[in-house]
């Protein structure tokens, strides 16, 4: 019996200490340390730079990642896990803003947006940054190999349609991306809401199929690197990765026009440490961080300090970092509703259904 109530003691000790450990962690709303739970797409920030953090300010990183838009807004909408930071799309902001996912910024808390080049703020999908701050752009195009292909190139959306192309064309699982292309190689927008163009566009990428090796995600990258696929459907920064390893392969936006995309930070409504979210924030707006962030990630950085401390060769490149004037040409995306959003999903997959006959 004695055996027993000590051990009762004991589980109640340490059931006492564990609590007060987590609750530590987790009152970093209104001091700023404890803990934070950053959720962000694959591959998109340099390790080192959340040791850094946890370092410089003593708030541990929780780190999670996600593959799409779409599934990291239910995930949040869920309520299973308290995010601190997420890093949604364009498009996405406007519907977690419309299911009240999201708390506005505290610029007082952010110093480093006067680093933000003005060019990418207060745009449509959240005027005067109420919820957002620019992370990184893009934009959608071809990554291709020529030594692979006799020295083809890839002037326009149609060229994919080649018949030499047979069975070489890499396309991302992304409804947005592929739909889109569709969309632009028969010169409508890539927001289109016409169900009579989003049926042409689908009906013109089944005719695609013959040339499609594979619908995948972030796999592309080795696929290209080693010279197994020649042509890819991609984002600028992924290709960035692609030519980095395989010095053969280039990138091209076609001359139709295509997506121009932003990634920003944002703090869930069911955040825990709001001060910590904050603080993790105006750490990735430091110059020299967002200059290392985007050396390791590829993608170009809407930081106009953390290009002075770039390679010039990498800043100065047109197809990472368009000028205003090609700016101009691309469409960023539009929040289309979760109506048309589930057409686009359909139709989506009935082109890649189509694949498989």
């Amino acid at each position: 019996m004695k055996s027993i109530i000590q051990s009762a003691i004991l589980i109640l000790i340490v059931s006492g200490i564990l609590l007060f450990i987590n609750a530590e962690l987790n009152k970093g709303s209104k001091s700023g340390k404890g803990m934070i739970t950053v959720y962000n797409w694959g591959e998109y920030i340099d390790p080192d730079l959340i040791k850094q953090f946890e370092e410089e300010t003593g708030i541990k990183v929780i780190y999670e990642t996600f593959d799409t838009n779409e599934g990291m807004m239910s995930k949040i909408e869920q309520g299973g896990t308290s995010y601190d930071i997420s890093v949604p799309s364009e498009y996405m902001i406007e519907m977690m803003k419309e299911k009240d996912l999201l708390l506005p910024i505290d610029y007082s808390k952010i110093p480093n947006i006067k680093h933000i080049d003005p060019y990418f703020l207060n745009l449509a999908f959240d005027p005067n940054n109420k919820y957002s701050v620019p992370y990184f752009w893009g934009t959608v195009g071809i990554a291709f190999n020529p030594t692979l292909l006799e020295g083809q190139t890839f002037e326009n959306w149609d060229d994919l349609w080649n018949p030499s192309l047979k069975q070489r064309v890499i396309l991302v699982d992304s409804a947005r991306e592929t739909i889109g292309m569709g969309l632009n190689s028969l010169g409508y927008s890539l927001n289109s809401t016409d169900l009579g163009e989003l049926r042409e566009a689908t009906d013109k990428l089944k005719a695609l199929s013959p040339n499609v090796k594979a619908v995948i995600g972030d796999e592309v990258t080795q696929l290209m690197v080693n010279n197994e696929a020649a042509v890819s459907l991609t984002w600028s920064g992924q290709a960035a990765d692609m030519m980095y390893e395989n010095e053969d392969i280039d990138y091209v936006v076609p001359e139709e026009g295509s997506n121009l995309w932003f990634d920003n930070l944002v703090i869930p409504k069911t955040a825990k440490n709001i001060d910590g979210a904050h603080a993790f924030i105006n750490f990735m707006l430091d110059p020299e961080v967002a200059a290392q962030n985007a050396d390791y990630v590829g993608y170009s950085t809407p930081n106009l300090s953390a290009l002075d401390l770039m390679d010039p060769e990498v800043v100065e490149d047109k197809r990472f970092y368009p000028d205003e004037e090609m700016r101009s040409h691309l469409e960023v995306y539009k929040n289309l509703g979760l109506e048309l959003l589930g057409v686009y999903n359909e139709l989506f997959l009935e082109f890649k259904m189509d694949m498989k006959k």
